[in-house]
C-alpha cells in the first residue's frame, strides 16, 4: 500500500494527497503534519518507513468538503486519490491479497473550486494565467464556477493594475519568467505557446476557427494555452464549463493600480477587526443585491468602472427607471430573492460534479426567469438596456418542462440513493419501485410471522451494509433459533444480541436488491440524459444567468440610491468635476448607525464655483450654544480668495481628524460609483470622464519587499507622476510626511508643481505644510482650501467642513489633547511650539527663500540650458592642443560653472 501511496504522492507534487481508504481520506508523512496543524485534528502513526514511524491523520469522506475548505483557505492545494475499482474487481484481477487500484481523480485548488460549500456566494472565484510574448503581457482569466472567460493584453508596466482588477484567487505563469507574479503557480513554458493555445481553444469549444469569437493576439492565445493546460491538469483530462472567450481592452475600464484599490477599500477593508474582509469596504456599504450572482457582478462593476459614456448612461437609465418605480422594484427584488444561483449550478453540472438538486435549480431558476421576462415585457417605458436583456430570459421552455416532468419537487444533493426521478415519468421505474416496496412490506409481514412462530416478541428484522437483511434476537432467546430444525442460520453473535438468516428472508432481500439496483440504474440513466440536455444549452443558460445578475445589480443600485437619497450623476467628456453636497458612503453609513450626521462638502475642479454665500462667523456664537455650529461647505465659505478662479488642483490643509482624507476619498469614490453606472452620494454631480484613478492616501511598511512606509509612499507617488494624464483624477494625502521636515517639504513642493505643470490632471492634495500655500501665487490652476476647525472654551471643535483659503493652524497639540496625551507632555509641547514659531517669525521659517525659486518647468529648462552650455564648451575644446596645465585649469573652470 505504501508503495502505491508514494507513487501517487510523487504525481501530486507539492499538493497535499487525500488517499482514500474506506470511509476516510488519509494523509501521511509531512502532509499529515501540515494538515493536522491546519485542521486541528489528531496526528497518529501507522507502521514504519525507513525505520521511523509514519505520521498519519485522516478525515471522513462524508465531511471532506468542510476540511477541504479550511485547507484551501490556508493556501494549500489538495490532490484527491480515489479508489478506481471495487474490491471484487481487485480480487478478480490479482487474487485475495490484491490492492484496490487508486488514482488521482482531481486537484482541488483555490481557483478551480465549483462546490457550493467551498465557494463564497457573493464573490467571484477567478483563475488567471499570465505570460509575456515579445514585450506584450497576455492574461487569460476565467471563473470556472460560472464559465466566464476573458482574454486581454497589456504593457508590462500595466500588468499589476490588470491583475489587481481581476483579484484572482490563483495565478498561473510560465517557469523561468522573471516577471511572474508573486505566489503564482509555475508551469512548463511549453504550455504557454500561442500555437498550442489556439489549438486548445478550438478543441475546448469544438470549432475549426476562432474567427467567430473575436480577434485574439498572440499574447492572449499564449495565456489561454497556459490556462487550459492547467485546467486540464487539475481536472485530470476533463475541462470545466468554459463559455466563448471575450476580449477585454484596457481602454474600456477605468484604470486603477493595486495601491489605489487598497487605499479606497473598494472590495475589502484595510482596517478594522477583520482586515481583508468586506466589513468597512465600499461594496459592503452599497451592496443591496438579493442574489449571489448580482453581488458578484456588482463587485466586477466596481473593480472595472466603464470609460464609455454611452455604456455608463445605459446602466444609469435602467437604475433610474427602477428607482422611480418603487413598487415595481420591490416586486422584482422579491422574485429575484427566491431564485437559485443557476450560473454556478450549471458550472457544477458541466464539470461533472452536478447533483439532482443542481438540475432542480436550473428548472426553478429558468422558469422564474421566464416569468420575470413576461412581467417586464408588459411595460411600455422600458429602458434600452432592459430591451437588450429581456430576450435572454426566455427560450428554455422545452428544457424547463422536461425537468419539471422528470424531477421531484425537491431533488436531493446526492444521487447514490435515488429517489429524485418523479413518479409517472418512467413507468418501468415505477414498476421497479413497486416491486421493491412490496418486498419491503413482505419483510414486515415476515417479521410479524416469525414473532408469532417463535414467541419472541423482541425479534426484529434489521439491515446494514455488510450483512444485508438479518433476523436479530436478544442473546437470552438465541438457543431457540439455534436448533437445527428452527429454519434459521446463525450469522453473527454480538454482545447482547445474536443475528440469523432464513431462506424466506433471503428471497425477499434478493427481490429488494435486484429491484433497487435496477431502479438506481434507471434513475442514473435519466440523470445523465437530463445533464446532457442542460450541457447542450449551457451558453443560453449562462446568458440567462448573466441577464438576471445585471437586473439585480440595477435594482440594488436603485434601492441603495433610494435609501440614501443619492443623485444620478451627469457624465460628460470635458475634464471637469463638479460635486455638490458630496458624502463618503462608508463613513456616512457608520455615522448613521451611531445616530450622527455626516457633513457634506462640495468640489469644483476645472469649473467656476458658485458665488460664495456669507456664512455666520463662528466667533459670533453664544457661549451657551456649544453645538450650534453653522453649516457651510466649500464654495459657500466666508473666504473670497480664489472664488472666481477655475482650478484643477485643490491644496487642502487643516488639522488631523478634520476630515481631509475622508474628503479626498469620498470624491474618488463618487467618480468610481458614477462610472460604474450607479447613483452617487451627493446632491448633484457632473463627472468629466476619468481614464485613470490614483489614490495615495495612507501607507504602511511592506516588510516582505524590504520597503519602509516612506519608500512605499514614494513608489506610489512615482507611479502617479509617471502615469497620470490630463484626463486622470488623483488624490494625494500628506506626501513627504515620512522623512525629515526639509526633505518632506521639498518633495511635496516639487510633486505639487509636477502635477500642476506636467501631468495637468484633476487633483486633490492634502497637506500639513502651510508653506505650500505660496504655490497659489505661481500656479494659476491651483486653489487653496482647508477643513474648518475652531478652539472654543479651550476645546478643539472639528467642523469637518471644507472652505476656501489656506489653513491658519494645524491644531496638532489640540488633537493630541483629544487623544489623551498627558498634560505635562502637552504643556512642554506648547512651550517648544512657541519657541519654534518665534524663530520662524524672525527668520522667515522653512519657506524662507522659496519665493525666489523658478517654476517647475522653468527650473527644468534652466538645468537643461546649463547642461547644454557645458556640453558646448566641451565640444569646442581641442584636447590634443592643450598642455597638461591648461587642461587642469580648463577642468577647474568647467567644475566652477557646473556648481554655479
Amino acid at each position: 500500500m505504501m508503495a502505491q501511496y508514494l507513487a501517487l504522492k510523487a504525481e501530486a507534487g507539492e499538493c497535499l494527497l487525500f488517499y482514500r481508504m474506506g470511509d476516510f481520506f488519509e494523509l501521511f508523512f509531512d502532509d499529515a503534519k501540515a494538515a493536522a496543524q491546519i485542521l486541528d485534528i489528531a496526528l497518529t502513526t501507522r507502521g514504519e518507513h525507513g525505520g521511523a514511524p509514519i505520521p498519519m491523520c485522516g478525515v471522513p469522506v462524508h465531511a471532506a468538503e468542510g476540511y477541504l475548505a479550511r485547507l484551501i483557505k490556508a493556501g494549500c492545494r489538495v490532490a484527491i486519490a480515489e479508489q478506481v475499482e471495487t474490491p471484487e474487481a481487485a480480487k478478480k484481477r490479482g487474487g485475495t491479497k490484491a490492492l484496490v487500484a487508486r488514482d488521482i481523480v482531481r486537484f482541488v485548488t483555490a481557483g478551480t473550486l465549483t462546490e457550493e460549500a467551498l465557494l463564497e456566494p457573493r464573490r467571484a472565484n477567478v483563475l488567471a494565467a499570465v505570460c509575456e510574448v515579445r514585450g506584450v503581457c497576455g492574461i487569460a482569466a476565467c471563473d470556472i464556477s460560472t464559465g466566464r472567460m476573458e482574454l486581454e493584453e497589456c504593457e508590462p508596466a500595466d500588468l499589476g493594475a490588470a491583475l489587481a482588477r481581476l483579484g484572482a484567487s490563483e495565478q498561473v505563469a510560465p517557469e523561468a519568467w522573471d516577471a511572474a507574479p508573486e505566489g503564482a503557480i509555475l508551469r512548463s513554458a511549453a504550455d504557454f505557446a500561442s500555437e498550442a493555445g489556439e489549438r486548445r481553444l478550438k478543441a475546448a469549444h469544438g470549432v475549426a476557427t476562432l474567427d467567430g469569437f473575436d480577434h485574439f493576439g498572440r499574447a492572449m492565445l499564449a495565456a489561454a494555452g497556459g490556462l487550459l493546460a492547467y485546467l486540464d491538469h487539475v481536472g485530470r483530462g476533463k475541462l470545466p464549463l468554459l463559455l466563448p472567450p471575450e476580449v477585454r481592452t484596457g481602454a474600456t475600464a477605468l484604470a486603477m493600480d493595486e495601491a489605489t484599490r487598497a487605499s479606497l477599500e473598494i472590495l475589502a477593508s484595510q482596517t478594522g477587526g477583520r482586515p481583508g474582509g468586506r466589513g468597512g469596504s465600499l461594496i459592503e456599504a452599497i451592496d443591496r443585491c438579493v442574489t449571489g450572482a448580482g453581488a458578484r457582478l456588482l463587485a466586477e462593476d466596481l473593480s472595472a468602472p466603464l470609460t464609455d459614456i454611452a455604456a455608463i448612461n445605459a446602466r444609469l437609465e435602467l437604475v433610474s427607471w427602477l428607482h422611480d418605480d418603487p413598487l415595481l422594484r420591490g416586486d422584482l427584488r422579491a422574485v429575484l430573492r427566491a431564485l437559485p444561483d443557476i450560473g454556478r449550478a450549471l458550472g457544477r453540472i458541466v464539470a461533472g460534479r452536478g447533483s439532482p438538486r443542481d438540475l432542480g435549480q436550473l428548472r426553478d431558476g429558468l422558469g422564474e426567469a421566464r416569468r420575470v421576462r413576461d412581467h417586464l415585457e408588459r411595460r411600455d417605458d422600458r429602458p434600452a438596456l432592459l430591451d437588450v436583456l429581456l430576450p435572454a430570459l426566455g427560450g428554455h421552455g422545452a428544457l424547463v418542462d422536461h425537468l419539471a416532468r422528470a424531477l421531484v419537487p425537491s431533488p436531493p444533493t446526492e444521487r447514490g440513493q435515488g429517489g429524485y426521478i418523479a413518479e409517472g415519468y418512467d413507468h418501468a421505474l415505477d414498476e421497479l419501485r413497486r416491486t421493491s416496496g412490496s418486498a419491503r412490506r413482505a419483510i414486515a409481514a415476515l417479521e410479524s410471522r416469525y414473532r408469532d412462530e417463535t414467541g419472541i416478541a423482541a425479534l426484529k428484522i434489521r439491515h446494514n451494509g455488510v450483512l444485508g437483511y438479518f433476523v436479530e434476537v436478544p442473546g437470552r432467546h438465541a438457543d431457540k433459533l439455534m436448533a437445527p430444525d428452527s429454519g434459521f442460520t446463525h450469522r453473527q453473535t454480538m454482545a447482547g444480541a445474536v443475528r440469523f438468516n432464513s431462506l424466506a428472508l433471503h428471497e425477499e432481500a434478493s427481490r429488494i436488491a435486484e429491484a433497487g439496483g435496477h431502479a438506481l440504474a434507471a434513475e442514473e440513466a435519466h440523470f445523465e440524459e437530463l445533464v446532457a440536455e442542460a450541457v447542450a444549452a449551457r451558453e443560453a443558460i449562462a446568458a440567462t444567468a448573466a441577464a438576471l445578475a445585471r437586473i439585480d445589480v440595477a435594482a440594488s443600485q436603485a434601492e441603495r440610491a433610494a435609501e440614501g437619497r443619492w443623485a444620478p450623476p451627469r457624465i460628460v467628456a470635458e475634464p471637469c468635476l463638479e460635486i455638490a453636497g458630496g458624502r463618503h458612503p462608508v463613513v456616512e453609513a457608520a455615522l448613521d448607525k451611531a445616530g450622527e450626521r455626516f457633513v457634506a462638502n462640495d468640489l469644483y475642479l476645472n469649473v467656476r464655483p458658485p458665488k460664495p454665500a456669507q456664512a455666520e462667523p463662528v466667533e459670533a456664537l453664544a457661549e451657551g450654544q456649544p453645538g450650534a455650529w453653522p453649516s457651510t461647505s466649500s464654495g459657500r465659505a466666508d473666504v473670497e480668495s480664489g472664488a472666481s478662479k477655475m482650478s484643477r488642483l485643490w491644496l487642502v490643509g487643516g488639522p488631523n481628524m478634520g476630515g481631509k482624507s475622508t474628503f479626498l476619498r469620498q470624491n474618488a469614490l463618487i467618480v468610481l460609483l458614477a462610472q460604474a453606472g450607479g447613483f452617487v452620494p451627493a446632491q448633484s454631480a457632473t463627472i468629466g470622464l476619468v481614464d485613470r484613478l490614483f489614490s495615495r492616501v495612507g501607507a504602511s511598511d511592506n516588510l516582505a519587499r524590504g520597503r519602509s512606509t516612506f519608500m512605499v509612499e514614494m513608489v506610489e507617488t512615482a507611479a502617479i507622476l509617471a502615469q497620470a494624464t490630463e484626463r486622470s483624477f488623483v488624490i494625494l494625502d500628506e506626501v513627504g510626511r515620512g522623512t525629515s521636515t526639509y526633505d518632506g517639504l521639498a518633495l511635496a513642493w516639487a510633486v505639487v508643481e509636477a502635477v500642476h505643470e506636467t501631468n495637468r490632471c484633476r487633483c486633490l492634495f492634502a497637506t500639513h505644510y502651510h508653506e505650500l500655500s505660496r504655490l497659489a501665487e505661481t500656479c494659476d490652476a491651483l486653489s487653496l482650501h482647508h477643513v474648518r476647525a475652531r478652539e472654543w472654551k479651550g476645546e478643539l471643535v472639528l467642523l469637518h467642513e471644507v472652505a476656501e483659503g489656506p489653513a491658519d493652524r494645524s491644531y496638532g497639540i489640540a488633537v493630541a489633547r483629544l487623544a489623551g496625551v498627558p498634560p505635562p507632555v502637552l504643556k512642554r509641547a506648547k512651550a517648544v511650539l512657541d519657541k519654534l514659531e518665534k524663530g520662524r517669525a524672525a527668520t522667515g521659517g522653512l519657506a524662507a527663500g522659496l519665493d525666489d525659486l523658478p517654476l517647475f518647468a522653468a527650473a527644468m529648462e534652466a538645468e537643461e540650458e546649463q547642461c547644454d552650455a557645458l556640453r558646448e564648451r566641451l565640444d569646442a575644446l581641442d584636447i590634443d592642443a592643450l598642455s597638461p596645465r591648461e587642461a587642469l585649469e580648463e577642468l577647474y573652470r568647467l567644475k566652477r560653472e557646473a556648481s554655479a
